[in-house]
Parts: structure tokens; C-alpha cells; sequence
């Protein structure tokens, strides 16, 4: 039987210490193969040390601008974050500012370069870039991201094109909202397309997680594996994931994170990826 290249990643990556122990344990432990660093993480530095102690670990950028800490300092892009460095915790509200607002879309080209050249100061070899909540495809932030990859030498970006009725056939709950997800980042996806394939950049066939963010659960990790497993080979899959360590002293990156992390780690999980013939793989694999 044909092997089925699956990546594994980890967003995230740098955003608190428990977020940066969940990716290490279940790179060491469990199936994860790769993961997606934010350079204004509160752990960037931690996050950088257990890469470099981890070779093979495939490390992306996360781009962030929304829910998140910028790479600048805050006088030099005042339109969008605070006195702290933060940006907007409003998704929406943001996403029009940065739409509608000149300031803010040349302070996102400032922004955005930074968090290029901090990733690249790491010497972390970057295998792909995406974006915190997805908006890296945000029509004033693509056209930046897809010049700054090419310039980069990065050639993969995360597009969550993701199949709908699959998702729905293992999971029903939430299903007006995964349909809003659905129009939304399906058109956002087919723009980003074009723009990728004119500067010759590439992505995964089909990426998983969208409309399960933060409920990767081992459940769903095994109904998804079996449906990949029983699909025609040739496809290559990214699966997407937000892992973090129990952490009582702290609040939770992600409620669900810890069952995240039990899902990467489970032996049930790495059992079906034998069976459905499904190799754990890195963007570095798609070359």
C-alpha cells in the first residue's frame, strides 16, 4: 500500500511555558512531527532552546496579529497594539481596522517583516509559516506574508482548506458556525491560492483543524485517521493542534489543551496511524 504523508503540528509554540512543554513532550513521547512559533510569545526564548535541543523537530512561523504580543515595540506600530505590545483581543474588530485603516496596513508591513527577521535570528530552519486565528489570509496581511516567504526562502503556508462534510459526518455539534468557517476561510483560501502559485509557493493538499480548534481530542484523532486511512493515496495532509501541559499556577492557553496533548501522546492514536497507513511527516518531506 501507498504511504500517506500526514504533518503534525503544534501552534502555539512559545506561547507560555506549559504550551512549550506540551509541544516538547509530544515530540519526545508522542506522533507530533511539527510545530508553529510565535516570536512574541511569552516563552519565545524557552520555546527556541527546546527546538534547538530537538533537531528534528520541524519548526514554522505563527504569525500573530490578534490574541497576541507583537515582535515590534509598541511606538512603532501604535495602530496596533497597546503600551504593552499587544494586539487587539477582538478578532473582528481588529480584522476591519487592519482592512479599512492606511496606518494599520503599513505598520502591519513593518510588523510583519519583524516577525520574519526575529524567527530568522533564531537559525531555526522555518518550514512553513501560518497564522494565530488565521489571519495570515486576511486580504491586507497575505500579499505581505507571500512577499516576506519568498524573500525568506519559505516555501509552504498553511491554508485551512479543510473538507467540511467529513468533519460533520464525526462531529454534528457547532455546525452553523463551522458552516460560517466554511464560507469564510474557503474563499479566503482560493485568493491566497493564486497569489501563492504566481511566487511559486506551496501548501498541504488538505489541512485539518479548523473546525475543531481546540478539540482535537483523542476520539476525533481516531475517527479522522480512519477515514484518511480509507482514502486514495497521494494527499498530503497537515493535521493542526493546540497541545499544552496541565498547569494549575497558570490560566490555560487552551481549556482543552491537556486532552490535546493526551491525544499526541496516545498510544491508540500512533496504533491507527500504522494501520491507516498514514507516516508522520514535515513539510521538509513535500519537497
Amino acid at each position: 500500500m501507498a504511504t500517506r504523508l500526514v504533518i503534525i503540528n503544534a501552534d502555539d509554540f512559545g506561547a507560555s511555558p506549559a504550551v512549550n512543554q506540551a509541544v516538547a513532550r509530544a515530540y519526545d513521547e508522542g506522533v507530533l512531527t511539527s510545530c508553529s512559533l510565535m516570536v512574541g510569545g511569552d516563552a519565545f526564548e524557552e520555546a527556541v532552546a527546546l527546538a534547538k535541543a530537538r533537531p528534528g523537530l520541524a519548526v514554522g512561523l505563527h504569525l500573530t496579529l490578534v490574541c497576541g504580543k507583537s515582535a515590534l515595540p509598541a511606538a512603532a506600530i501604535p495602530h496596533l497594539t497597546d503600551a504593552q505590545r499587544r494586539f487587539s483581543s477582538n478578532p473582528v474588530a481588529a480584522g476591519l481596522r487592519y482592512f479599512l485603516d492606511p496606518r494599520c496596513r503599513a505598520e502591519l508591513g513593518r510588523e510583519i517583516r519583524a516577525q520574519f527577521e526575529r524567527f530568522m535570528a533564531t537559525r531555526l530552519p522555518c518550514s512553513h509559516v501560518d497564522g494565530h486565528l488565521h489571519f495570515h489570509l486576511h486580504p491586507a496581511v497575505f500579499p505581505i506574508l507571500a512577499d516576506c516567504a519568498a524573500a525568506f526562502g519559505v516555501r509552504f503556508i498553511r491554508l485551512p482548506r479543510e473538507r467540511l462534510w467529513r468533519n460533520l459526518a464525526i462531529r454534528w455539534r457547532g455546525w452553523p458556525v463551522k458552516l460560517l468557517h466554511r464560507a469564510m476561510f474557503g474563499w479566503l483560501a482560493r485568493g491566497a491560492s493564486r497569489q501563492m502559485a504566481r511566487r511559486g509557493l506551496r501548501c498541504a493538499d488538505e489541512v485539518h483543524g479548523l473546525y475543531e480548534t481546540g478539540r482535537f481530542t483523542e476520539d476525533y484523532w481516531l475517527a479522522l485517521l480512519d477515514r484518511l486511512g480509507a482514502e486514495a493515496p497521494g494527499r498530503a495532509h497537515e493535521i493542526y493542534c493546540h497541545p499544552e501541559a496541565p498547569s494549575p499556577m497558570l490560566p490555560a492557553h487552551n481549556a482543552q489543551g491537556p486532552d490535546e496533548l493526551a491525544a499526541l501522546l496516545s498510544p491508540a492514536v500512533r496504533a491507527r496511524l500504522r494501520r491507516a497507513n498514514l507516516r508522520p511527516a514535515t513539510y521538509a518531506d513535500l519537497l
